[in-house]
């Protein structure tokens, strides 16, 4: 089979039903290079990532659920979606923009968490299109939302364009448009485990961030305004550290473990290296570029074991998420880069989720 007709994308395919009942549709998209990436209409969702290790055998390395049900449970920790309007935390779910303030759902004590509770980004089903294009195959995904949903003002068009290319590479391309001057802040999700989602820990996985200052928290994870070196500290990632090295000396803190926003080095209008993981005994090895300023490293501390994907248990510390993002609380930190889209402007960020072997 040549490259180019293994470069395929399939479906729709029916894979459940959404909050309101709504048809919930999946996608998969395959390249030469053996990867193969399911993407869901429910959330805008990764939701299967299949990649090959040293020996060209496939393992999915995402977490997530067979069928729409497990997304829409309390099993679910924002898998694979597309988080926003604004992810991350907005302090005590309030902010004020053009002179009115805003209040916003209360759903991480005392704060707001990517997007608010039962419209947030990762809940609601977006409309999919298939496009066959250069790259490779792509699925756009839109979605409207409405002036006052979770409390944001204005009505904002997104869109979400997933590609996969012929180099294995997994590109996400954000765009949005408001009428009305509106925080936005849109990351994925996706829970890594380069062993396969199920393995009982990521903690052997080394990481590199290209990263040299980070952004303290106060006790409920805001950040203080400040920037700090993360020289000398567990959160030296300059070079490659193998994830649970350091991580007991977190446990004790409020993050309970990584839970940290990293200031990355200066951004270029193109992505640009973000962060390198790698699971030594797989050589399965995932690198994050991106044109955002910041990234968040989670290490799931507050996974629970609960069952996902062909009975697959998603235990405390078996997934990191690597969320590009701008600054946790931008829009009430003013010395942070501005999360603020004015009507007439366009909102435009990408990721890219680039898997090799090593």
């Amino acid at each position: 089979m040549s490259s180019a007709a293994s470069q395929t994308i399939e479906g729709p395919v029916n894979f459940g039903s959404g909050p309101q009942g709504e048809k919930v549709e999946a996608y998969t998209l395959a390249s030469p290079g053996g990867v193969r990436l399911k993407l869901i209409t429910l959330g805008a969702t990764i939701a299967e990532l299949y990649a090959p290790d040293r020996q060209g055998q496939l393992a999915d390395v995402v977490f997530g659920f067979d069928d729409a049900s497990g997304y829409l449970s309390d099993r679910n920790q924002h898998f694979g979606c597309t988080t926003g309007r604004v992810c991350n935390r907005i302090a005590k779910g309030m902010f004020t923009l053009d002179g009115k303030t805003y209040s916003l759902a209360i759903n991480n004590a005392p704060n707001h968490l990517h997007g608010g509770v039962e419209r947030n980004f990762g809940r609601v089903v977006w409309h999919a299109e298939k496009i066959t294009g250069e790259r490779g195959p792509s699925v756009k995904f839109t979605y409207t939302s409405p002036d006052g949903e979770e409390g944001y003002p204005g009505k904002l068009d997104v869109s979400v364009v997933y590609t996969l290319t012929a180099k294995n590479e997994v590109v996400i391309e954000y765009e949005a448009r408001t009428d009305r001057a509106t925080p936005v802040n849109l990351t994925n999700h996706s829970y890594f485990n380069l062993g396969g989602a199920g393995q009982p820990s990521a903690l052997d996985h080394e990481l590199t961030l290209a990263a040299d200052q980070y952004t303290p928290v106060d006790a409920t994870l805001i950040p203080t305004g400040k920037l700090a070196s993360v020289t000398g500290t567990p959160l030296d990632f300059t070079k490659p550290v193998r994830v649970g090295e350091r991580i007991e000396q977190l446990t004790a803190t409020d993050t309970k473990g990584y839970d940290h926003n990293f200031v990355l080095r200066k951004r270029e209008s193109q992505p640009t290296l973000a962060a390198k993981l790698r699971d030594p005994a797989s050589g399965r090895t995932l690198t994050v570029l991106t044109t955002q300023p910041g990234i968040q490293f989670y290490t799931g501390n507050f996974l629970k074991g609960q069952v996902g994907k062909q009975g697959r248990m998603y235990a405390q510390r078996s997934g990191v998420c690597l969320e590009t993002q701008h600054f946790p609380d931008s829009i009430n930190q003013p010395t942070f880069p501005s999360i603020v889209l004015k009507p007439g402007d366009v909102y435009r960020q990408s990721c890219v989720y680039a898997l090799s072997v090593e």
